[in-house]
């Protein structure tokens, strides 16, 4: 939804300025701005997660920890790889279904079809697994402490997931 359509089902729809949004749960009565029963499951749920949990992880970090323009360049190579590897390991998933169901699919129940599915989703896994610490690991070398800092409490928060 665009930002002034937001603007206007806030404010213009019924005449009243304390409408809570559509969909998002009752406003409480008494306070300025309503509260949504909606945590942050839902949240990434309903507007989209990336691979950091975040629509544009790239913006959120660069905005929330205030990046330079040379950490900004190499946490986007990061995130580009980090999205090659969660890309892969999709792929990967979609190939060990298709086993599974030929393995289900056939006259009798193929054993070896079933071994090689889980062994490949074991092996993307573990594959992904690395990925994901060698890039928590590089981003931890471009960061100064209190940006560190900041990335950490992102984390242990929700508000970014990994």
């Amino acid at each position: 939804m665009r930002p002034a359509m937001v603007h206007w089902w806030k404010h213009g729809r019924h005449g009243t300025h304390r409408g809570a949004y559509a969909g998002c749960g009752p406003a409480v009565q008494g306070e300025d701005r309503p509260r949504y029963e909606t945590g942050p499951e839902e949240f990434q749920a309903a507007f989209g997660g990336g691979a950091f949990g975040v629509r544009r992880p790239l913006r959120f970090l660069a905005f929330r920890l205030g990046l330079d323009e040379s950490q900004v360049a190499e946490l986007a190579k990061i995130l580009d790889e980090l999205k090659t590897e969660r890309a892969q390991a999709a792929v990967d998933d979609r190939r060990a279904l298709t086993a599974y169901a030929e393995a289900v699919g056939a006259e009798a129940f193929d054993e070896a079809k079933s071994k090689a599915a889980a062994s490949l989703r074991v092996k993307s896994s573990e594959n992904l697994q690395t990925a994901v610490n060698r890039a928590m690991g590089r981003m931890h070398a471009i960061l100064n402490p209190e940006q560190r800092a900041k990335l950490a409490h992102l984390i242990r928060t929700g508000a970014l997931l990994v």
